[in-house]
Protein backbone atom coordinates (compact mmCIF):
# COMPACT_ATOMS: atom_id res chain seq x y z
CA UNK A 1 0.00 0.00 0.00
CA UNK A 2 2.94 2.38 0.94
CA UNK A 3 4.68 1.68 -2.38
CA UNK A 4 1.37 2.42 -4.30
CA UNK A 5 1.71 5.78 -2.54
CA UNK A 6 4.46 6.40 -3.61
CA UNK A 7 4.02 5.50 -7.36
CA UNK A 8 0.38 7.74 -7.76
CA UNK A 9 2.46 10.52 -5.60
CA UNK A 10 5.27 10.59 -8.41
CA UNK A 11 2.99 10.12 -11.19
CA UNK A 12 0.28 13.38 -9.74
CA UNK A 13 3.88 15.43 -9.70
CA UNK A 14 5.04 14.75 -13.32
CA UNK A 15 1.49 15.07 -14.34
CA UNK A 16 1.31 18.43 -12.63
CA UNK A 17 4.51 20.16 -13.52
CA UNK A 18 6.50 18.83 -16.29
CA UNK A 19 4.46 16.89 -18.58
CA UNK A 20 1.57 19.98 -19.36
CA UNK A 21 4.77 22.00 -19.53
CA UNK A 22 6.07 19.94 -22.03
CA UNK A 23 3.56 19.54 -23.91
CA UNK A 24 2.48 23.04 -24.23
CA UNK A 25 5.93 23.77 -25.85
CA UNK A 26 5.38 20.47 -28.46
CA UNK A 27 5.21 21.38 -32.19
CA UNK A 28 3.38 18.65 -33.15
CA UNK A 29 -0.04 19.79 -31.26
CA UNK A 30 -0.50 21.87 -34.23
CA UNK A 31 -0.64 18.63 -36.72
CA UNK A 32 -2.41 16.59 -34.56
CA UNK A 33 -4.85 18.95 -32.58
CA UNK A 34 -7.87 16.15 -31.79
CA UNK A 35 -5.48 14.06 -30.52
CA UNK A 36 -3.44 16.69 -28.05
CA UNK A 37 -6.60 18.00 -26.78
CA UNK A 38 -7.60 13.72 -26.09
CA UNK A 39 -4.12 14.14 -24.22
CA UNK A 40 -4.62 17.16 -22.52
CA UNK A 41 -7.72 15.78 -21.01
CA UNK A 42 -6.16 12.36 -19.77
CA UNK A 43 -3.34 14.41 -18.18
CA UNK A 44 -6.17 16.66 -16.09
CA UNK A 45 -7.88 13.16 -15.30
CA UNK A 46 -4.58 11.28 -14.45
CA UNK A 47 -3.42 13.41 -12.26
CA UNK A 48 -6.64 14.29 -10.21
CA UNK A 49 -6.64 10.73 -9.89
CA UNK A 50 -3.30 10.31 -8.95
CA UNK A 51 -3.38 12.93 -6.65
CA UNK A 52 -6.13 11.66 -4.70
CA UNK A 53 -5.44 8.22 -4.95
CA UNK A 54 -2.23 8.65 -3.45
CA UNK A 55 -3.30 10.37 0.06
CA UNK A 56 -6.51 8.02 -0.25
CA UNK A 57 -4.05 4.33 -0.12
CA UNK A 58 -1.41 6.44 2.12
CA UNK A 59 -4.24 7.08 4.76
CA UNK A 60 -6.01 3.71 4.75
CA UNK A 61 -2.56 1.62 4.78
CA UNK A 62 -2.83 0.84 8.42
CA UNK A 63 -6.49 -0.67 7.71
CA UNK A 64 -5.33 -3.51 4.99
CA UNK A 65 -3.02 -4.76 2.74
CA UNK A 66 -4.93 -3.56 -0.53
CA UNK A 67 -7.49 -0.91 -0.97
CA UNK A 68 -10.34 -3.18 -0.74
CA UNK A 69 -9.19 -4.48 2.30
CA UNK A 70 -8.67 -1.39 3.80
CA UNK A 71 -11.82 0.13 2.67
CA UNK A 72 -13.51 -3.41 4.54
CA UNK A 73 -11.56 -2.25 7.59
CA UNK A 74 -12.51 1.27 7.50
CA UNK A 75 -16.41 0.22 7.29
CA UNK A 76 -15.21 -2.24 10.50
CA UNK A 77 -13.94 0.94 12.56
CA UNK A 78 -16.79 3.22 11.79
CA UNK A 79 -19.20 0.23 13.11
CA UNK A 80 -17.52 0.56 15.56
CA UNK A 81 -15.28 -3.11 15.58
CA UNK A 82 -12.43 -3.21 18.59
CA UNK A 83 -10.62 -5.15 16.46
CA UNK A 84 -9.33 -2.88 13.86
CA UNK A 85 -6.26 -0.76 14.58
CA UNK A 86 -6.84 2.82 14.71
CA UNK A 87 -5.28 5.12 12.05
CA UNK A 88 -3.16 7.41 13.15
CA UNK A 89 -3.33 11.22 13.23
CA UNK A 90 -1.15 11.72 10.09
CA UNK A 91 -3.11 8.87 8.37
CA UNK A 92 -6.11 10.12 9.47
CA UNK A 93 -5.37 13.69 8.12
CA UNK A 94 -4.22 11.99 4.17
CA UNK A 95 -7.68 10.41 4.77
CA UNK A 96 -9.25 13.71 5.35
CA UNK A 97 -7.41 15.94 2.53
CA UNK A 98 -8.54 13.32 -0.29
CA UNK A 99 -12.36 13.61 0.50
CA UNK A 100 -11.91 17.03 0.95
CA UNK A 101 -9.73 17.58 -2.56
CA UNK A 102 -12.26 15.31 -4.06
CA UNK A 103 -15.22 17.20 -2.93
CA UNK A 104 -13.37 20.61 -3.77
CA UNK A 105 -13.23 19.00 -7.68
CA UNK A 106 -16.48 18.11 -7.70
CA UNK A 107 -17.95 21.26 -6.48
CA UNK A 108 -16.30 23.52 -8.42
CA UNK A 109 -17.09 21.50 -11.14
CA UNK A 110 -20.76 22.28 -10.52
CA UNK A 111 -20.39 26.04 -9.65
CA UNK A 112 -18.55 26.21 -12.57
CA UNK A 113 -21.49 24.74 -14.49
CA UNK A 114 -23.91 26.48 -12.93
CA UNK A 115 -23.03 29.48 -13.19
CA UNK A 116 -22.02 29.45 -17.05
CA UNK A 117 -25.45 28.10 -16.99
CA UNK A 118 -26.99 30.78 -15.59
CA UNK A 119 -24.94 33.45 -17.75
CA UNK A 120 -25.86 32.13 -20.27
CA UNK A 121 -29.76 32.49 -19.95
CA UNK A 122 -29.21 35.88 -18.97
CA UNK A 123 -27.36 36.44 -21.91
CA UNK A 124 -30.09 34.67 -24.37
CA UNK A 125 -32.52 37.25 -22.67
CA UNK A 126 -30.56 40.13 -23.70
CA UNK A 127 -29.95 38.89 -27.16
CA UNK A 128 -33.96 38.43 -27.53
CA UNK A 129 -33.88 42.28 -26.76
CA UNK A 130 -30.70 43.33 -29.16
CA UNK A 131 -31.01 41.11 -31.90
CA UNK A 132 -32.94 39.67 -34.82
CA UNK A 133 -33.37 36.29 -36.19
CA UNK A 134 -31.41 35.57 -39.64
CA UNK A 135 -33.57 35.43 -42.37
CA UNK A 136 -31.51 33.24 -44.17
CA UNK A 137 -29.66 30.93 -41.94
CA UNK A 138 -31.89 28.87 -39.02
CA UNK A 139 -30.50 29.10 -35.19
CA UNK A 140 -28.56 32.28 -36.16
CA UNK A 141 -28.95 36.15 -34.89
CA UNK A 142 -28.02 39.19 -36.15
CA UNK A 143 -27.01 42.47 -33.91
CA UNK A 144 -27.60 45.46 -35.15
CA UNK A 145 -23.53 46.17 -34.65
CA UNK A 146 -20.75 48.05 -37.09
CA UNK A 147 -18.30 46.10 -35.83
CA UNK A 148 -17.53 42.17 -37.49
CA UNK A 149 -18.52 39.90 -34.86
CA UNK A 150 -19.35 36.43 -34.52
CA UNK A 151 -19.57 33.92 -31.61
CA UNK A 152 -22.15 31.66 -30.32
CA UNK A 153 -23.91 30.57 -27.04
CA UNK A 154 -24.48 26.77 -26.78
CA UNK A 155 -27.41 24.97 -25.21
CA UNK A 156 -29.22 21.61 -24.52
CA UNK A 157 -31.70 22.51 -27.19
CA UNK A 158 -31.38 25.98 -28.30
CA UNK A 159 -27.64 26.32 -29.21
CA UNK A 160 -27.29 29.81 -31.51
CA UNK A 161 -24.77 31.49 -33.31
CA UNK A 162 -24.61 35.44 -33.16
CA UNK A 163 -23.17 37.48 -36.26
CA UNK A 164 -23.17 41.15 -36.02
CA UNK A 165 -24.62 43.68 -39.50
CA UNK A 166 -20.98 44.56 -39.68
CA UNK A 167 -19.95 41.14 -40.47
CA UNK A 168 -22.26 40.61 -42.81
CA UNK A 169 -21.45 43.84 -44.52
CA UNK A 170 -17.68 44.09 -44.77
CA UNK A 171 -17.52 39.94 -45.36
CA UNK A 172 -18.09 38.42 -48.86
CA UNK A 173 -20.65 35.33 -48.73
CA UNK A 174 -17.83 32.88 -48.69
CA UNK A 175 -15.78 34.42 -45.94
CA UNK A 176 -19.10 34.86 -43.89
CA UNK A 177 -19.46 30.96 -44.32
CA UNK A 178 -16.38 30.58 -42.85
CA UNK A 179 -16.65 31.77 -39.81
CA UNK A 180 -20.06 30.98 -39.48
CA UNK A 181 -18.97 26.80 -39.77
CA UNK A 182 -15.72 28.10 -37.59
CA UNK A 183 -18.52 28.60 -34.91
CA UNK A 184 -20.80 26.53 -35.38
CA UNK A 185 -18.53 23.77 -35.29
CA UNK A 186 -17.93 24.89 -31.39
CA UNK A 187 -21.82 23.94 -30.83
CA UNK A 188 -21.60 20.83 -33.02
CA UNK A 189 -18.49 19.69 -31.57
CA UNK A 190 -19.46 21.09 -27.57
CA UNK A 191 -16.51 22.82 -27.52
CA UNK A 192 -18.07 24.49 -24.46
CA UNK A 193 -17.96 20.96 -22.23
CA UNK A 194 -14.67 20.86 -22.75
CA UNK A 195 -13.96 24.43 -22.15
CA UNK A 196 -16.06 24.38 -18.94
CA UNK A 197 -14.28 21.19 -17.60
CA UNK A 198 -11.08 23.03 -17.40
CA UNK A 199 -11.93 26.21 -16.46
CA UNK A 200 -13.09 24.33 -13.32
CA UNK A 201 -9.96 22.65 -13.07
CA UNK A 202 -8.37 25.64 -13.17
CA UNK A 203 -10.37 27.90 -10.48
CA UNK A 204 -10.34 24.22 -7.90
CA UNK A 205 -6.22 24.96 -8.29
CA UNK A 206 -5.42 28.73 -9.16
CA UNK A 207 -1.87 28.07 -7.03
CA UNK A 208 -1.22 25.50 -9.68
CA UNK A 209 0.63 26.69 -12.50
CA UNK A 210 -0.16 24.42 -15.04
CA UNK A 211 -3.77 24.32 -14.73
CA UNK A 212 -4.04 27.76 -16.43
CA UNK A 213 -1.76 26.63 -18.96
CA UNK A 214 -3.48 23.80 -19.57
CA UNK A 215 -6.91 26.38 -19.86
CA UNK A 216 -5.11 28.49 -22.68
CA UNK A 217 -3.71 25.24 -24.52
CA UNK A 218 -6.98 23.93 -24.80
CA UNK A 219 -8.75 27.31 -26.22
CA UNK A 220 -5.84 27.22 -28.49
CA UNK A 221 -6.51 23.50 -29.41
CA UNK A 222 -10.18 24.17 -30.05
CA UNK A 223 -9.77 27.19 -31.90
CA UNK A 224 -7.10 25.03 -34.41
CA UNK A 225 -9.99 22.01 -34.69
CA UNK A 226 -12.73 24.77 -35.57
CA UNK A 227 -10.52 26.30 -38.42
CA UNK A 228 -10.13 22.61 -39.74
CA UNK A 229 -13.84 22.29 -39.62
CA UNK A 230 -14.25 25.98 -41.46
CA UNK A 231 -11.30 24.49 -44.18
CA UNK A 232 -13.22 21.90 -45.24
CA UNK A 233 -16.11 24.36 -46.79
CA UNK A 234 -13.81 27.53 -47.68
CA UNK A 235 -10.34 27.50 -48.58
CA UNK A 236 -7.66 28.30 -46.91
CA UNK A 237 -7.11 32.33 -47.73
CA UNK A 238 -10.55 33.20 -47.56
CA UNK A 239 -10.44 31.87 -43.96
CA UNK A 240 -7.66 33.49 -43.23
CA UNK A 241 -8.51 36.90 -44.75
CA UNK A 242 -11.90 36.32 -42.56
CA UNK A 243 -10.00 35.67 -39.05
CA UNK A 244 -7.83 38.51 -39.88
CA UNK A 245 -10.82 40.98 -40.95
CA UNK A 246 -12.42 40.37 -37.73
CA UNK A 247 -9.28 40.41 -35.38
CA UNK A 248 -8.25 43.52 -37.20
CA UNK A 249 -11.94 45.50 -36.90
CA UNK A 250 -11.64 44.02 -33.42
CA UNK A 251 -8.40 45.59 -32.84
CA UNK A 252 -9.09 49.02 -33.74
CA UNK A 253 -11.91 50.17 -31.00
CA UNK A 254 -10.21 48.72 -27.66
CA UNK A 255 -13.61 48.83 -25.68
CA UNK A 256 -15.14 45.93 -28.50
CA UNK A 257 -12.08 44.00 -28.23
CA UNK A 258 -12.80 43.72 -24.26
CA UNK A 259 -16.57 43.15 -25.09
CA UNK A 260 -15.94 40.47 -26.98
CA UNK A 261 -13.67 38.68 -24.99
CA UNK A 262 -16.45 39.64 -22.50
CA UNK A 263 -19.08 37.50 -24.77
CA UNK A 264 -16.52 34.79 -25.01
CA UNK A 265 -16.23 34.26 -21.81
CA UNK A 266 -19.64 34.96 -20.76
CA UNK A 267 -21.04 31.75 -22.38
CA UNK A 268 -18.06 29.76 -21.82
CA UNK A 269 -16.50 29.65 -25.11
CA UNK A 270 -12.79 30.83 -26.51
CA UNK A 271 -12.68 34.15 -27.36
CA UNK A 272 -11.07 33.08 -30.77
CA UNK A 273 -7.74 35.00 -30.05
CA UNK A 274 -5.47 34.98 -33.22
CA UNK A 275 -2.32 33.17 -31.71
CA UNK A 276 0.63 33.07 -32.66
CA UNK A 277 0.55 29.41 -33.88
CA UNK A 278 -2.70 29.52 -35.08
CA UNK A 279 -2.21 32.14 -37.23
CA UNK A 280 1.28 29.86 -38.15
CA UNK A 281 -0.73 26.86 -38.73
CA UNK A 282 -2.86 28.53 -41.47
CA UNK A 283 -0.30 30.58 -42.87
CA UNK A 284 2.38 27.25 -43.42
CA UNK A 285 0.27 24.53 -43.08
CA UNK A 286 1.61 21.41 -42.08
CA UNK A 287 1.30 17.65 -43.13
CA UNK A 288 -0.73 15.53 -40.57
CA UNK A 289 1.00 14.06 -37.60
CA UNK A 290 1.57 10.38 -39.33
CA UNK A 291 -0.10 7.41 -38.44
CA UNK A 292 2.60 5.83 -36.10
CA UNK A 293 2.88 8.92 -34.23
CA UNK A 294 -0.89 9.36 -33.60
CA UNK A 295 -0.98 5.67 -32.23
CA UNK A 296 1.64 6.68 -30.03
CA UNK A 297 -0.53 9.78 -28.66
CA UNK A 298 -3.16 7.42 -28.08
CA UNK A 299 -1.44 5.15 -26.47
CA UNK A 300 0.21 7.40 -23.91
CA UNK A 301 -3.37 8.91 -23.49
CA UNK A 302 -4.71 5.35 -22.96
CA UNK A 303 -1.86 4.50 -20.08
CA UNK A 304 -2.34 8.15 -18.36
CA UNK A 305 -5.88 7.36 -17.61
CA UNK A 306 -5.12 3.60 -16.98
CA UNK A 307 -1.84 3.98 -14.90
CA UNK A 308 -3.88 5.33 -11.47
CA UNK A 309 -6.55 3.01 -12.01
CA UNK A 310 -3.93 0.20 -12.60
CA UNK A 311 -2.17 1.41 -9.13
CA UNK A 312 -5.05 1.70 -7.17
CA UNK A 313 -6.55 -2.13 -7.92
CA UNK A 314 -3.08 -3.68 -8.38
CA UNK A 315 -2.40 -4.91 -5.16
CA UNK A 316 -6.07 -6.50 -4.62
CA UNK A 317 -5.38 -8.53 -7.83
CA UNK A 318 -1.86 -9.47 -6.18
CA UNK A 319 -3.78 -10.90 -3.57
CA UNK A 320 -6.23 -12.85 -5.10
CA UNK A 321 -3.59 -15.26 -6.75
Amino acid sequence: MLLTSYFLAALAIALAWPTPLALSKAKWITRAPVQAVLLWQAIALGGGLSMIGSMLVWGLTPLGDNLISALHGGWRLLMGDPGVQYPGVVHLFALSTAFLFGFHLVLTLIRAAWRTSRQRAKHRQLLLLLSNPSETRPNTLVIDHDMPVAYCVPGISNSVTVLSRGLLTQLTPEEQQAVITHERSHLDQRHDLLILAFTAWNEALPWLPTSKLALEAVRQLIEMLADDRALERVNRQTLLKAIVTVATAAAVEESTSANNSANAQLVGMPGGEVSSRRLQRLLSPENSLNRPSRILVLTSTVLLLACPTGLLIAPTLLSWN
